[in-house]
Parts: C-alpha cells; structure tokens; sequence
C-alpha cells in the first residue's frame, strides 16, 4: 500500500507522519484533514508526505494496517496467557475496550474516520482485521475442543457476532459526547453474554471463572 521511504528518510520520519496523521485524522476528520495539516504536525514539507504515500487514502490504509499490526501481535500475546477457552475470551473482550482508553486518538480514527474512505471500503482487503478475527476463531475452536463451548457451534458466524458486540459498543463510546459506561464494566457485560451462550449445558451448570 504504502511506499518505500526515499534513502536519508529512514523509518523514523515515516513513523512521524504516521502519528500525525492519528492525531490531525481524530480531531479534524478524515474528509475535513489536509495533507499540509499532517505534514506541519509532522515537521516536514508537505511533499514528503508523498515521497512515503500516494495520496490521503493510502495514508489511512496503511495506518490501519500498521497499527492493526501491532494490534494483533499484542493481544496474541494477552491470549497465549490464559488459562482456556473461556479464560482468553475473556483477554480478548477486556484488552479489545481496554484499547477505548490506551490507544483513543487511534481507536477513533478506526472506527470512524475509516468507514469514510471510499478507497477502504470498496478495494481494500483488511488482511490484518482477519487475522485479528481469526484470533476470536481460534478461541472459539480450543473451547470445542476442550468441551467448554458446544459443539454444534458454527465459528465463522459466533466470531464475527462476538467482534460486532465489541465494535458496536465501541463505536457508541466513541461517538458519544457524553460517557455513558465504562469500558471495563461493559468487557465485563459483553463476556457475561457470550460465555452464557456459547458453553455447554454442562459447563453453564458448573459455572464460569
């Protein structure tokens, strides 16, 4: 998507730009944002921006696949650290809101200013959002390996119902002027659904940790 940074310019000033444009994109809106803007919030001449991007839209996609990269690796890590397929959902739910708080310039630009580029949302294949899905796919597996979660449970429709519950809510907090939950009492709430839902009869009677 993105093109090589010209020789001198290194990974730093690319970088640079890259931050600048979460930070002009979350306050200004991606239609509203110029590419002058990011460059002067960057520190460079508005014609480097394009020695690194072709144009405002590759900007965007390749911030989000960037980022989402990052998003990845990190809550792969979270996950492999929990004890089970109920455990990790419940990683997986708690570190997606908990993103609402560390990482809100980026989260906003996201969920909303994204969804606006034309270029996204028709041509683009979101390699690195699958992978973040297949992360709640393999969740769901191990729990039918494990008998925690039906077996009868169909993996392709439960992981994007679980990802539509967390965007959803997201968005809302996002967009809200006014904060009217917590993210962290929201995780709590969505896990409380989707382990009712997906566990077996057995293990809803046993209980869930």
């Amino acid at each position: 998507m993105a093109r090589r940074g010209p020789r001198g310019g290194g990974p730093a000033k690319r970088d640079r730009i890259l931050r600048a444009a979460i930070k002009i994109f979350s306050q200004k809106g991606f239609f509203n944002s110029k590419v002058s803007d990011i460059a002067q919030a960057a520190g460079v001449a508005d014609g480097t921006i394009y020695l690194y991007f072709k144009n405002k839209d590759d900007l965007l996609i390749s911030l989000f696949e960037e980022k989402m990269a990052e998003v990845v690796a990190d809550v792969r890590e979270r996950v492999a650290a929990g004890d089970g397929a109920l455990s990790r959902l419940k990683i997986f739910i708690e570190n997606h809101m908990g993103l609402l708080l560390r990482e809100a310039g980026l989260i906003e630009v996201l969920q909303v200013e994204l969804r606006q580029s034309n270029k996204f949302m028709k041509d683009y294949v979101p390699v690195k959002f699958l992978e973040y899905l297949d992360v709640i796919s393999e969740i769901l597996e191990l729990g039918k390996r494990e008998g925690t979660f039906r077996q009868d449970l169909n993996v392709t429709v439960a992981r994007r119902a679980v990802f539509g519950a967390l965007d959803e809510m997201a968005l809302a907090y996002v967009l809200s002027r006014k904060r009217k939950y917590d993210p962290a009492d929201a995780a709590s709430e969505i896990y409380r659904l989707f382990a009712e839902g997906l566990c077996t009869t057995a293990q809803n009677r046993e209980g869930r940790t």
